[in-house]
C-alpha cells in the first residue's frame, strides 16, 4: 500500500508525526496477491499496466517491503529490474563490475572467476575501462545486463529485460535466457512480449489492477489478458470459448482498442463509419496469434452515389513502414449497393503470417470519380494489432517453410 500526498509538506507533517489528521490517501498496487514458484519453474507474470507487476518483483527481490503478508525466498537471486541502477558514473566499466558483484554478495575471486565471460557478454571492447558516464545507453545496458546474467544465479527475475541493445545483443539475451531455463534454474518473467511469455513459461499469474484473477497454462492466461485489454471481464467469460460474434446492431469499437489520435481526411462522399479485429474464435481483439486465421471487417457508409468504391486496409510497422495491404480492387471483389445513403460491410479474411511484434492498422476508401482517383475517406494507424509468435524468423512475414535434412 503506497500512501500517496496531495503536497510534499503533508509528506514531511506525517512522517514528523504532527496531529492525528489523516493526510494521505491510501492506494493498494497489490490486494492478497498469493502464489508460489517452485524450484525450476518458468513462471510468467502478465497483466495490463498498473497491474502491480514490477510492484510484486520488487517485493521479492528485497527493493520493497510489503505492506503486509510475507515473502518467503529460497535461493540467490540475480534480478533484471532496472539495469544498472547500482553503477557509479564516476568509476569505470571495469570498477562497476566490481561494485556490482559485491553488491550482489560475491567475493573479489568470484568475480575474478566470472570476468571474461561478462567482458564477453557485453562486447563493449576497451571502453570498459573508460568511465561508464561517458558510455552510450546502449553501452550501458549491455554491460548491466552482463554482469546480472553471468553471475550463476539459483533463481533469475527479469522484468522486462531482454529486449536491450541492438537485434544481436537481443539474440544473445534470449539464448542466455535459454540456457537458463535448460539448465534448470527457477525464472521469474515479466513481461508485454506475450510470443516470449507463451514461448518460455511453464505457468502464467494474471495480474489486474492489483489483484490476482487467476493462473494457469499460458495459452489461456494470455486468451484471458486479451480481454482485458478490450475491458471485458475474462472471469465471466473464462468458460465460454465460443465466445458471440460481433453484434452488427452495436458500435465494433465499443468493445476494442483504437487509437484516439487517429488521422482520417478525405472528403466523405463515403465514410468508414466502424471497424473491427476478430480473432481466429470471432471475439473482438488487438492481439492475434501468428498463424491463426482472423477477420478484419470495416462498415462504410454512402453519403453520396458512389461507381465502384475501392476498400482497403493496411498494416504498417510501428517506425511506419508500410509492411502489407490489399484492397478489394486487388482481391477482385466489386461493391454494388454504393447508392447515396446506403451502407455496406467488407470483410477481410486472412491468415496472420506476420512476425511476432507491434503494428499499425489503417483502413481507406477510395475510388473513382470523374475518370479521377479521389480518396473519400481514410484513417491512418486506426488501432494497433499485436501478434503473439512462439517462433519468428527473418524479416517482416514467415514463409511458412517445411525443412528436411537428409544424411547421406
Amino acid at each position: 500500500m503506497y500512501r500517496l500526498y496531495n503536497k510534499p509538506s503533508d509528506r514531511l507533517k506525517d512522517s514528523l508525526g504532527f496531529g492525528k489528521k489523516k493526510r494521505y490517501r491510501e492506494h493498494y498496487a497489490l490486494r492478497d496477491v498469493s502464489f508460489d514458484v517452485r524450484e525450476g519453474e518458468c513462471v510468467g507474470i502478465i497483466g495490463t499496466n498498473g497491474s502491480g507487476k514490477s510492484t510484486i518483483l520488487k517485493i521479492i527481490t528485497g527493493v520493497l517491503a510489503p505492506t503486509a503478508g510475507e515473502v518467503s525466498v529460497h535461493g540467490r537471486i540475480s534480478a533484471l529490474l532496472e539495469l544498472g541502477a547500482g553503477f557509479n558514473p564516476e568509476y569505470s566499466g571495469l570498477e562497476n563490475v566490481y561494485l556490482n558483484g559485491t553488491m550482489l554478495g560475491f567475493s573479489q575471486n568470484e568475480i575474478n572467476e566470472r570476468l571474461d565471460e561478462i567482458l564477453s557478454f557485453a562486447d563493449i571492447g576497451d571502453f570498459i575501462h573508460q568511465p561508464v558516464k561517458t558510455y552510450s545507453s546502449g553501452m550501458f545496458v549491455r554491460l548491466a545486463f552482463a554482469v546480472a546474467i553471468n553471475i550463476d544465479p539459483e533463481i533469475l527475475v527479469v522484468d522486462e529485460a531482454l529486449s536491450v541493445g541492438d537485434v544481436f545483443f537481443q539474440a544473445k539475451c534470449y539464448h542466455k535466457f535459454e540456457e537458463f531455463k535448460k539448465q534448470g534454474k527457477t525464472i521469474l518473467f515479466v513481461s508485454h512480449d506475450l510470443g516470449s511469455v507463451s514461448k518460455y513459461c511453464d505457468r502464467v499469474i494474471l495480474l489486474n489492477q492489483g489483484e490476482k484473477l487467476d493462473e494457469g497454462s499460458p495459452k489461456a492466461m494470455v486468451d484471458m489478458y486479451k480481454q482485458l485489454l478490450v475491458h471485458q471481464d475474462p472471469v465471466k467469460q473464462a468458460e465460454d470459448e465460443h465466445t458471440a460474434p460481433v453484434n452488427s446492431e452495436t458500435n465494433w469499437r465499443s468493445g476494442f482498442q483504437v487509437n484516439p489520435n487517429t488521422l482520417e481526411y478525405g472528403d466523405k462522399q463515403a465514410e468508414i463509419c466502424d471497424f473491427v479485429v476478430l480473432d481466429s474464435k470471432g471475439r473482438q481483439s488487438n492481439t492475434i496469434e501468428k498463424g491463426s486465421r482472423f477477420k478484419i471487417k470495416m462498415k462504410v457508409h454512402f453519403n453520396e452515389s458512389i461507381q465502384q468504391p475501392i476498400m482497403a486496409f493496411t498494416f504498417k510497422n510501428i517506425q511506419g513502414t508500410e509492411i502489407t495491404g490489399t484492397n478489394t480492387m486487388y482481391e477482385g471483389v466489386n461493391v454494388e449497393k454504393s447508392a447515396s445513403g446506403c451502407e455496406c460491410v467488407v470483410t477481410f479474411e486472412q491468415e496472420m503470417n506476420l512476425q511476432g511484434g507491434e503494428y499499425l492498422l489503417s483502413f481507406g476508401c477510395t475510388g473513382y470519380q470523374n475518370g479521377d482517383f479521389t480518396v473519400f475517406h481514410r484513417l491512418y494507424d486506426a488501432c494497433n494489432i499485436t501478434v503473439v509468435s512462439t517462433k519468428n524468423t527473418v524479416g517482416f512475414y514467415d514463409m511458412n517453410s517445411t525443412v528436411s535434412v537428409e544424411e547421406e
